[in-house]
């Protein structure tokens, strides 16, 4: 039992599956993020150090940059949710008559 003028912690309103959902989302969308990014790098060093001339090149370097860009974007939306799924931290508990008699 609580202590009378004690106030028990809530659970969020995030709990549950849906949470982990978001932040599964979440993750996912920063390892693209990251992986894009990185390919991104590498094909710009590829165009610079080799100039290939192969038709299809000049199609595909660019492809990672946009998606670099669209999984930037779809993280960014992502974690904005997932922040805004938390809720407002719990306010701290009132004292008790102990902790004001210290």
């Amino acid at each position: 039992m609580d202590a009378p003028g004690r106030r028990t912690p809530r659970c969020s309103r995030s709990t549950g599956r849906p949470a982990r959902r978001i932040t599964r989302a979440v993750q996912y969308a920063g390892r693209l993020l990251c992986w894009s990014l990185a390919a991104g790098m590498a094909t710009a060093a590829i165009q610079l150090l080799f100039a290939p001339r192969a038709d299809w090149w000049a199609f595909c370097w660019p492809l990672p940059w946009y998606l670099t860009c669209l999984s930037a974007l779809a993280w960014a939306v992502l974690r904005a949710r997932e922040k805004g799924s938390q809720g407002p931290p719990d306010e701290e508990p009132l004292p008790d008559p102990w902790d004001r008699a210290a």
